[in-house]
């Protein structure tokens, strides 16, 4: 229900001003739908290799895949935050993240194997990649980051959607999650004193995946060196 001042103003905008509101919603929403579609379509691509891995194989590197489409509201925001003209083309060349897709694995190789895997397919075409596990971010974030074009197919024919896919470990997210908790309940201005905990607990976080990746391939092996192994079988 409309308050009464809303419905004032509504009543003072001519029909023709009215049309071109709701046409204006109607591209809003195919807009966003896009990005969701190019979401799932990702999401698909990662749930296949995630099931094949735990059918086929006996170790599946993937063990989370969560994803999130940015609100109306968010993505308005960040128009406004980076001076980004008010036109769906301006938004779709400058904003990459308002569909995202993130992959928790366990260990550090397991995120660039994915990543290989991903990027591998032919309809997916790699646009821009942040590798924050190589170089962390000075206050200690990891992750790779991916932003990926994947077409999405429909009744007006094929569109290229953007995707940002974020691959890190059980113990980047953790931290992330942790970090993000934290700079949201101050309001961004976060004690100095917790921003050097952070930074600290990202050391212990990377210490601690490079421990558990070395006591992983103590027990299973290079998994890389096994395929290498087989193909100079064949051969």
């Amino acid at each position: 229900m409309l308050t009464d001042r809303a419905q004032r103003a509504l009543d003072t905008i001519d029909g023709q001003t009215l049309e071109e509101m709701r046409a204006l919603r109607d591209e809003t929403e195919r807009f966003m739908q896009r990005y969701k579609f190019g979401m799932d379509e990702v999401i698909t691509k990662l749930s296949i290799l995630r099931e094949e891995f735990n059918q086929a194989h006996d170790y599946n590197p993937i063990e989370h895949i969560s994803s999130r489409l940015k609100s109306l509201d968010s993505v308005i925001e960040k128009m406004s935050r980076k001076g980004v003209e008010p036109s769906f083309e301006a938004i779709s060349r400058t904003i990459t993240d308002i569909a995202g897709v993130r992959v928790t694995c366990s260990f550090v190789s397991d995120a660039y194997r994915i990543y290989e895997l991903l990027v591998a397919q032919r309809d997916i075409r790699v646009l821009q990649v942040k590798d924050y596990i190589a170089e962390p971010k000075p206050n200690g974030y990891q992750s790779l980051h991916v932003i990926v074009e994947v077409p999405v197919f429909l009744s007006t024919g094929a569109h290229p959607v953007v995707v940002e896919v974020q691959i890190r470990t059980i113990a980047m997210d953790f931290w992330a999650s942790l970090e993000h908790k934290i700079y949201y309940k101050y309001d961004r201005q976060v004690p100095q004193e917790l921003l050097d905990g952070l930074t600290d607990a990202a050391r212990t976080a990377s210490e601690l995946d490079t421990r558990m990746e070395r006591l992983h391939r103590e027990v299973h092996g290079d998994p890389r060196a096994k395929a290498r192994l087989r193909r100079t079988s064949i051969a």
